[in-house]
């Protein structure tokens, strides 16, 4: 089983720690120098993030790949704004002009607010997934059939809809941690996404959804987010990693937001949130931002010496783990020292790893 590994492409260098320059929504200089920066330190793919106030995903894509030749791009796409067969068209033009490069990560839902910005003000969760689950299943009949074909569901219908345009290779990534998430990632998740948790946790998730995913014979790849910290010594490494707590929470008292007290909207956020109930996990795993944040989103980590995280990614591999979508607090410098210092040693392992088993094996 090989490795990938999937970097980020926000919208200005910013995160946690850090505040953008703020001049333009969209920084042009930095999405070009962070495509350029993860494309030569090896990265597969980046994400380009999606939300209800930032620039359009796709079309940053489209830029990035315009000023790169290898690396990928996992578009973040929220269904139930577009018809599932314009989104179709519009993915497969991106895939083809971008020579097969693109990958699609789609997300169900978000918070209520934040969905009413876009115009989804009355449906619920359950609900979400339910549209979600139809609108890939349209999403892959645009991609595929060879003739025009109609579509009568509870959210969308469609007479005589065709695409002349097919993508070459266009992956799909689903994450969500509700018994509905798993079920829709079961039918259509050709990579499944999580949240840095504890290996009992992963190990769970995964198991879940490969059985949800064999009852429709499929079998998907597991991505895993994470935030690595990593320094010449662990003793440096987890000093960075308080550093890096302290910043994230004067930050957020200084910007009016909570440190304690969250109750995160859905289910991974909780489970996540649960894991940060402590502040370190197994050996490497860290949950101080997490915990300060209200786990929204990416916002664990592993800390130690690239050695040491890079064995802690292994420990993931082992128990189904072939993506991992990493990112740090200081993104453009972050993305730099990991494809200088963990990408090259996290393959390296992996090959000897596959060597031993191949040689047991045989």
């Amino acid at each position: 089983m090989s490795v990938k590994f999937i970097g980020y492409i926000g919208f200005n260098n910013g995160s946690e720690t850090q505040a953008a320059v703020r001049s333009r929504a969209l920084d042009k200089e930095y999405v070009e120098a962070a495509a350029r920066a993860q494309e030569e330190g090896g990265f597969d793919r980046v994400l380009i993030p999606f939300g209800s106030n930032s620039p359009e995903s796709q079309i940053v894509a489209a830029h990035a790949a315009a000023i790169t030749t290898r690396l990928g791009f996992l578009v973040a796409h929220r269904p139930g704004f577009t018809q599932p067969t314009v989104a179709a068209r519009q993915l497969a033009t991106l895939d083809q002009l971008s020579g097969g490069r693109v990958a699609v990560h789609i997300i169900t839902g978000g918070a209520d607010d934040e969905m009413a910005r876009d115009g989804d003000t009355n449906s619920v969760k359950a609900e979400r997934y339910a549209r979600t689950d139809e609108y890939l299943t349209i999403l892959r009949q645009e991609w595929t059939a060879a003739q025009p074909f109609d579509h009568q569901g509870r959210f969308y219908a469609v007479r005589g809809a065709f695409s002349a345009i097919k993508p070459d290779n266009l992956p799909v990534f689903f994450g969500g941690s509700s018994e509905e998430a798993i079920e829709v990632s079961g039918r259509h998740a050709d990579v499944y996404a999580l949240w840095g948790e504890t290996l009992e946790a992963v190990q769970d998730t995964v198991r879940q959804v490969r059985r949800a995913a064999a009852r429709h014979r499929r079998d998907p790849g597991f991505s895993l987010s994470l935030r690595p910290v990593i320094a010449d010594t662990e003793e440096a490494a987890w000093k960075r990693a308080a550093e890096i707590e302290e910043q994230v929470r004067e930050n957020r008292l200084a910007a009016g937001l909570p440190i304690s007290g969250h109750r995160p909207p859905n289910a991974g956020s909780l489970r996540l949130l649960d894991t940060a109930s402590s502040n370190r996990r197994d050996a490497r795993l860290w949950t101080g931002v997490a915990a300060l944040t209200g786990a929204a989103g990416n916002s664990t980590g592993l800390v130690g010496t690239p050695e040491q995280v890079a064995d802690a990614m292994l420990d993931y591999y082992d128990v189904g783990i072939d993506h991992f979508l990493i990112r740090g607090f200081d993104p453009l410098g972050d993305s730099i020292l990991y494809g200088r210092e963990l990408l090259p040693l996290v393959r390296a392992k992996v090959a000897a790893r596959d060597k031993v088993r191949l040689a047991l094996a045989s």
